[in-house]
Order: structure tokens, then sequence, then C-alpha cells
């Protein structure tokens, strides 16, 4: 009789939760929400987190308001949005970086991207485009693995820094193609492309926007793209997989939207319909694809499936660089 009450009343104070998160989920929201963006302002990354916050903020009926802070990678900021409070009013953007290289690279991130968020939904994808500087002799992916293996570690690569999904892509790389290169890590995009155009580094696996005009101008010479496919931006221009003899090679960053686990699912649903919205309109599928990025929308349980299956590719490869941080 005592376990049969007991069970009831867990029953109902379950049911109680489930009832108050459902109405407080109708009325949501009622106030402004907060977007942390763990990176500066300006960039990609809060590109387009302001172009969706803008779309999900007419469907929801209150301003989504973008937070900038960056810091240790993004580690921050998402550190920041796990540890706040569970009502749907601060959200993050969570990323390849923050979400699947950040736990490995950093010792005590503060933050368990499984269990400390509840995401809400992936907004795109964005493919990396392998550079070379024009007094590389290498005009194929076949020939860029050929020219390293008859000189290990002689080419030199540039990133955007440690850890960074441009070191990353390209530490994948040559792994997967058995190549030693030899890594210079750079405070940003800005210098290593300089660098590259100098010609002080050989390769520089850049994000697509920065690159277009270069590869129009003959600055550089583009050799592959690191998605799965073609990129509509460089329809010409073949994937690192199709390329060369590397089947299965795919780097590319996601960028989503989390809240802090626990956060009622009524309102990580009333999310991520509002984002779904955002996702199928055709001025946000245009500006995103602007910015070198696709749309990749995915259900709260889809980018759930998501995060886990990036962390765990790219924690290994975080092991493998011998990047991770002390």
């Amino acid at each position: 009789m005592a376990v049969l009450i007991k069970r009831r009343v867990l029953l109902g104070g379950a049911l109680a939760v489930a009832f108050c998160g459902a109405a407080f989920a109708q009325d949501y929201p009622t106030r402004p929400i907060t977007l942390v963006v763990p990176y500066a302002a300006g960039g990609g990354n809060d590109v387009m987190a302001r172009i969706v916050a803008e779309k999900m903020s007419k469907s929801l009926g209150q301003q989504i308001v973008i937070e900038n802070k960056g810091g240790a990678g993004g580690s921050i900021a998402t550190r920041q949005v796990a540890k706040a409070a569970a009502d749907g009013y601060t959200l993050g953007l969570g990323g390849t970086g923050t979400l699947a290289i950040n736990p490995t690279l950093y010792p005590n991130v503060g933050y368990d991207p499984r269990k400390d968020f509840a995401p809400v939904g992936l907004i795109a994808t964005s493919a990396l485009v392998v550079l070379v500087n024009n007094d590389v002799p290498a005009k194929t992916i076949p020939e860029l693995i050929a020219l390293a293996k008859k000189e290990p570690g002689k080419l030199t690569y540039a990133s955007a820094g440690v850890g960074s999904g441009i070191h990353l892509g390209a530490e994948l790389f040559a792994t997967m193609a058995d190549i030693k290169l030899t890594h210079i890590p750079y405070k940003g995009s800005s210098p290593a492309l300089t660098d590259l155009l100098g010609g002080h580094v050989a390769i520089y696996f850049s994000s697509l926007p920065p690159a277009l005009a270069l590869i129009k101008e003959g600055k550089v010479r583009a050799l592959g793209v690191t998605g799965p496919k073609r990129s509509p931006l460089l329809p010409d221009l073949p994937t690192v997989a199709e390329a060369g003899p590397l089947p299965g090679y795919e780097a590319v960053l996601h960028y989503g939207i989390v809240a802090p686990a626990g956060t009622p699912q009524p309102i990580v649903d009333k999310l991520a319909g509002a984002m779904k919205a955002a996702m199928a309109d055709a001025d946000v599928r245009e500006k995103i694809a602007q910015d070198g990025a696709e749309v990749m929308a995915m259900t709260p349980v889809e980018y759930a499936a998501d995060i886990d299956r990036e962390e765990t590719k790219w924690s290994k490869v975080v092991k493998l660089s011998g990047a991770q941080l002390e």
C-alpha cells in the first residue's frame, strides 16, 4: 500500500510539473530572449545568429537580443549558457568548436555537450576550401598529397589558431592522407590568409566568404572543398573526397541553437517551431548562403544526435593532433 501511494505521489508530481511547463510555455515568451553568441561581433557566426534571431523574433512576438561574448574559443560563453536559468530566456549559439572540439581541447571546459544543454535545432553547415599559394606546384588534391609525401614536413599550413575547426580539418586531412604537414597557427583568419598570399605558408583551409574573391582573382589556387558535396558558390570545384583518394573525408562546421538542460519541453518545442519557420524563409536561406553556409534544419532530437556524432568524431581528431591544451 505504501509503495502504491508513493508511486501515485511521484506520478502526480510528474504530471504537475508537465502541466506547469505546458502552461508556462503557453504564455512564453513574455519578455526579450537573450541569444549568447560565443564570439566577437561581425564574424560569420555572429551574422548567422542575427539573421535567424531576427526572423524568430517575429514568430515569437518578442525580440531575441544578441549578446556577444568571446574567450577561450567560445567555451566561456557556452559555460554561461549551460549554467543559466532553464526558462527559455537564455539561449546559446552552439557550434562544432564549442560542442564538439572544446570539451576535449580544454581540460576543464566546464560543461558536458550531451548533458548540459537542451538542443533546439541546427541552423546550417559550412564547408571549408583548401587553398594553396601560387608558388605551390600542386594543382589537385592528389598532387598535393604526392608533394607532401615526397618531402614530409616541408609543406606548411596555416590555421586560425590551435584547436580551431580550420586546424583540425587540416589535421584530419593529413591523417587520412598519411602525410606530414607543419602547422603554423595564427591569431585569426585574416593574418593566416595574408601570409598565404605572401607565400609564407603553403596551405590554408579557409572558410568560403573571404576566399571567393581571392580565387576569382587568381591570387590563390583552390584544390577542393571539405564538405560532402560541391559548394553552390564553387560548383566546378570538386570535394576533397572525390578529388583525391580520401573516401569519407569531410570537415564541416555546424551551427545551431541550444538552451540550458532542464528547459521545459513545451518551450523547446515552441523555439524549435520558430526556428523551423525561419529556416524555411527564402530570405533567410539566401542570406545564409551568401555567408558561405547551407541551411540544414534539424529537430531537437536530430540535433542532439548530431552533437553526439560530431563530438565523437572531433574528439578523436583533437587527441590525434596533440592539440589538447594544458
